[in-house]
């Protein structure tokens, strides 16, 4: 139980640290609540302080450059994909005798889509539920992370503040596009993602594209 409610924790703050308050989820995850304008402000100060460059070549990247996919690197006994359904999904279920670390049924509020999805692991219903990259790995790789040492990369990649438990097929739409080419479906969400991303990218130094910045300036102007 100590490893839930350090999970629960480490979800708070990183929502109110990594979000700067745009995030007011509600317990599965998704919340209608309106960012105040000190939250907003905070966003855009950070969005104009991220150095604006094109998009590098693709070439050499690989999902392997970014460490072993959901490692343990906070060392708690679980893997970070299990680590991120339990922070994200309400009414979970456990694999016995993993000490609450594999995840076999939970219930997701999808951030995305505003939809409940309920979750079982399965080789068929597993994918159901993805956890998603907000800014994804080849969006960094072309925007930086290429000069980055392998412990960076591999931090980012399992960093919770980069992490979202998300519909499989909204996840799988999204694939690698970063602002200026894909958005959350479910507009109430979109201040809260941008934000976020925004957070990841000021964190480790990933810069943007003129077109990703217009656009992530655009939705914050929104709100």
């Amino acid at each position: 139980m100590r490893v839930r409610a350090f999970m629960a924790g480490l979800a708070t703050v990183t929502m109110l640290a990594g979000c700067g308050g745009l995030e007011a989820r509600s317990s599965g995850g998704v919340s209608d609540a309106k960012p105040d304008s000190a939250a907003v402000a905070d966003a855009k100060k950070k969005l104009g302080e991220l150095e604006v460059k094109g998009r590098a070549p693709k070439t050499g990247f690989d999902r392997d450059k970014f460490g072993p996919a959901w490692s343990d690197v906070d060392r708690n006994g679980c893997d970070t994909r299990n680590d991120i359904l339990k922070r994200d999904m309400e009414d979970e279920t456990f694999k016995s005798g993993t000490h609450d670390c594999i995840v076999l049924t939970g219930t997701l509020n999808d951030p995305y889509s505003g939809k409940t999805i309920e979750f079982e692991r399965g080789q068929k219903t597993s994918s159901m539920v993805q956890i998603d990259h907000l800014v994804p790995l080849s969006d960094a790789w072309q925007k930086g992370a290429q000069q980055w040492s392998a412990t960076k990369r591999k931090e980012f990649a399992n960093d919770p503040l980069n992490l979202l438990a998300v519909d499989g097929p909204l996840n799988g739409q999204k694939s690698d596009s970063d602002a200026a080419t894909w958005l959350p479906p479910r507009k109430a969400y979109r201040c809260a993602y941008i934000a976020r991303q925004i957070d990841v990218k000021a964190k480790y130094g990933v810069w943007v594209t003129s077109a990703e910045k217009d656009a992530m300036k655009g939705i914050l102007d929104s709100c």
